[in-house]
């Protein structure tokens, strides 16, 4: 009961995402939200998300992670009213800005709490699974909810689902959850609190208007700035006794395998989704309702791979299952490659959902390396590192993968444009398929139709050219996890007393093994 609870902010998290997507359009209409607005409206839950993860990762080990998490359940439910009966813009903007941060709360709290809930390496392999697939379950559902509630009511309507489910959280959590937080926990040091603020806003910020404007002095800028900070910020982590990020949990060859293979994995992730929905609604011409649809097999087989793959783990090698899971995203991503502009849309609905169900055996076992790696006492901070390497990996696929795509396609459709277009219809040709379709209509006869064909064919090597970076991603993660985490044995399997077996470096070593090992180095523990 428990565990179902903890599931469901994470089904909320990703359920407010896509039911957003929906309400863009008539919300923006009521508050006369201007585009760069509409920008902001979007993109502030991410920011606050990104920026205060690592920090509230440690601060619920230090207060209480069931403490922290009711806070953050408060504070997100309240937001959610403020966001639901918004009045301008600006007040949106702000109440997103608190969901982002209540919303760092509750990653990093629940799958702590599940590490502490689940000792037995088998039972938190499958409750990790389960959690992982809730944010699928929230994927699938938001479209078709937020669909139905914006026939009905305003749209503010999708704000207020998260009241109940908050309400639910704070009366059932102190009840069926168990506190805990580390012994002898140091002070959170402010300094480092404002650096990781400081490094990684600017770094998200930068990595989102890359990606929709390109190389600009403004998001490189960002970025460079992102990047320095974030220096200055580990090394003063390596000065503290009480850091607010022990870097000697990147030590852990499992951890550390772990988490840069989740960063991979969610860049192709997050470019698939963004040039898959373009594809289905503006080269296939399915409505945004069926482009909706088209993802939900993907979604569903990804719930199969993370709920099943923590069983198989009990009896194959964690680093065997995801490698093996891993070639199926690749022949995945094959399909994207041989897909064209006459495609059936069927090609890359497979595509996705070979993608998708190749990918679950890393997402379940891959955050229970992270989280099991990591001593009790920091297993919240290690919680905000998986769900930190997913943002930035969902942030960086857009910006690098997302980027390589729109190059092939403005390559292509740059020798296609007529003649005798005004500057700013080739300027729009060029940005988009969405603005090349928009001045197809414009043009009579032949040429209209020799332009949207030619845009729809650009487009779509542009898919094919995500479907490269996909391949080239997969194999070398399926590498890198064969060669970091080959000596992790099967969950709950018995230790054979030395690191190649698992050790303090293995989810599955005794509860006590990571504080032994911790207290046997106490200097390379403290960074």
């Amino acid at each position: 009961m428990g565990l179902a609870i903890l599931a469901l902010p994470a089904t909320l998290v990703s359920f407010d995402m896509f039911v957003l997507l929906l309400a863009l359009p008539q919300l923006s209409s009521d508050l006369g939200a201007s585009s760069t607005q509409q920008l902001w409206i979007m993109d502030m839950y991410g920011f606050m998300v990104g920026g205060f993860l690592v920090t509230m990762g440690t601060l619920g080990d230090r207060i209480g992670r069931r403490k922290l998490l009711l806070i953050g359940a408060t504070v997100f439910g309240l937001a959610s009213l403020l966001a639901a009966f918004a009045t301008t813009p600006g007040m949106l903007i702000a109440a997103r800005a608190l969901l982002g941060i209540a919303g760092a709360t509750l990653a990093p709290s629940t799958l702590a709490l599940i590490s502490n809930m689940f000792r037995d390496p088998k039972q938190m392999g499958s409750a990790i699974g389960i959690w992982a697939g809730s944010f699928s379950i929230g994927a699938i559902v938001g479209p078709i909810a937020g669909g139905a509630l914006l026939n009905h009511f305003w749209w503010g309507s999708v704000f207020l689902i998260g009241v109940p489910v908050m309400v639910l959280l704070l009366a059932l959590g102190p009840v069926l959850l168990p506190e805990y937080k580390a012994p002898q926990a140091g002070r959170i040091d402010l300094p480092s609190v404002v650096l990781s603020l400081a490094a990684v806003l600017p770094f998200i910020y930068g990595l989102k208007e890359t990606a929709r404007q390109g190389l600009a002095p403004l998001p490189v800028a960002a970025l460079v700035a992102g990047l320095v900070l974030g220096y200055v910020f580990l090394r003063r982590q390596r000065s503290l006794a009480d850091p607010l990020l022990d870097l000697g949990l990147f030590s852990s060859k499992a951890l550390s395998g772990a988490l840069v293979s989740l960063l991979a994995f969610s860049m192709t992730g997050g470019a698939s989704l963004l040039f898959l929905g373009q594809f289905f609604q503006l080269v296939a011409e399915l409505t945004p309702l069926q482009a909706g649809l088209a993802l939900v097999p993907g979604l569903v087989v990804s719930i199969a791979g993370m709920s099943f793959a923590p069983a198989l783990a009990r009896t194959v090698r964690p680093a065997y299952l995801i490698a093996g899971g891993l070639v199926l995203s690749l022949v995945g991503y094959l399909l994207y490659f041989l897909a064209d502009a006459d495609s059936s849309p069927a090609l890359l609905i497979a595509g996705f959902a070979l993608a998708s169900l190749g990918g679950g055996p890393l997402v379940a076992l891959g955050t229970n390396l992270v989280v099991g790696s990591a001593p009790p006492e920091k297993a919240g901070s290690a919680a905000s590192l998986s769900q930190t390497s997913n943002e930035f990996g969902a942030g960086l696929g857009i910006a690098v993968v997302g980027s390589l795509g729109m190059a092939v396609y403005r390559d292509e459709i740059a020798g296609a444009v007529p003649s005798g277009l005004p500057a700013g219809a080739v300027g729009a040709v060029k940005e988009s398929l969405a603005g090349a379709v928009s001045e197809a209509g414009r043009l009579s006869g032949d040429a209209g139709d020799a332009l949207l064909s030619a845009a729809r064919g650009a487009f779509t090597d542009g898919v094919n050219a995500v479907g490269v970076t996909g391949i080239v991603l997969m194999s070398i993660i399926a590498l890198t996890v064969l060669t970091l985490l080959r000596h992790v044995p099967p969950f709950g399997a018995p230790q054979g007393g030395g690191q190649e077996e698992g050790g303090a470096d293995s989810p599955s070593a005794e509860p006590g093994a990571e504080q032994a090992a911790e207290q046997k180095t106490p200097v390379a523990a403290a960074g």
